[in-house]
C-alpha cells in the first residue's frame, strides 16, 4: 500500500471512458448520417432511432468528460473532494474517523455504497464546503435519507428538508442551502454515524481499499500532530 507521505489522486469511475464514448458516438453519427443520405426514404424510422442513439451516446460521453479530472486528492495534510458542482476540503485533524457505511437489520449486516466521514465537529463544514456543492449533496443523498426512513433510523419528519437557520457553537447563524445541508448532515450522523458521504462511483476501486488508504493517512497525521 502507498506510504502516507505521498499525494494520491483518485479518478472517479464515473469519468472512465468518457473520451472513448464521445468519439464512438461521433463516429457512429457520421456513419449513420452517410446512410441517411442513401436510405432515408427506405428506412426512415430505423435511421432516426440510430441518430437519436448516437446523440445520447455523445451526451453521456460529454457528461463524463465534464466531471473533475480527480474526484479525491489525498495528501499528508488534508483530504479534498472535487465534484462537478464544487468541492469540500478538510484537514486530517478535523476528521474523527472514516468508515464503510453499514447498517444491521436483524442479523443481517447491510453495506451501503458509501464511504462515511465523521468530523470532530459538524461546525467545520460551514467553512469547508462550497455552497453549490452543499445544495447539490442534499439532493444526491436523498437515497440515504429514504433508506434511513425505511429502516426507521430516523422519522419521516427528520427526513424533510429543514431550511431553518443553523446556529454554530460560536453563535454564528448560517442560513440558506448551507444551513439545510448542516441539518441534513446532523440527521444522517445520528442515523449512520457520519457527517459526509462519498458515493462508490467517486472512487476508482473498492470502498474498503479507499477506507484503508484514508485511515492510514488519518492515523499518520494524528500521530504526527501529537
Amino acid at each position: 500500500m502507498t506510504k502516507s507521505n505521498k499525494t494520491i489522486k483518485i479518478k472517479a469511475i464515473a469519468r472512465h471512458h468518457g473520451l472513448f464514448i464521445t468519439l464512438t458516438g461521433l463516429i457512429a453519427l457520421f456513419i449513420v448520417a452517410w446512410l441517411c443520405s442513401y436510405y432515408w426514404q427506405q428506412a426512415r424510422f430505423p435511421l432516426l432511432f440510430m441518430v437519436l442513439t448516437c446523440i445520447v451516446t455523445i451526451f453521456i460521453g460529454l457528461l463524463k468528460l465534464a466531471e473533475p479530472t480527480y474526484s479525491l486528492i489525498v495528501t499528508p495534510e488534508k483530504l479534498t473532494f472535487h465534484h462537478l458542482h464544487g468541492h469540500w476540503q478538510f484537514n486530517w485533524q478535523q476528521i474523527r474517523n472514516i468508515h464503510c457505511v453499514t447498517n444491521t437489520v436483524g442479523i443481517t449486516r447491510e453495506e451501503l455504497n458509501y464511504v462515511g466521514i465523521k468530523l470532530t465537529s459538524i461546525d467545520v463544514i460551514a467553512n469547508s464546503i462550497s455552497l453549490r456543492l452543499a445544495n447539490r449533496m442534499i439532493h444526491e443523498q436523498k437515497p440515504l435519507i429514504h433508506y434511513c426512513i425505511k429502516q426507521q433510523l430516523i422519522t419521516f419528519e427528520q427526513g424533510i428538508l429543514n431550511f431553518e437557520p443553523y446556529i454554530l457553537r460560536d453563535g454564528t447563524i448560517i442560513k440558506g442551502p448551507l444551513a439545510a445541508f448542516l441539518h441534513h448532515s446532523e440527521v444522517l450522523n445520528q442515523a449512520l454515524g457520519a457527517h459526509l458521504f462519498i458515493a462508490a462511483s467517486n472512487l476508482n476501486g473498492s470502498i474498503n481499499d479507499f477506507v484503508f488508504l484514508a485511515n492510514n493517512y488519518l492515523s499518520h497525521a494524528k500521530n504526527s500532530y501529537y
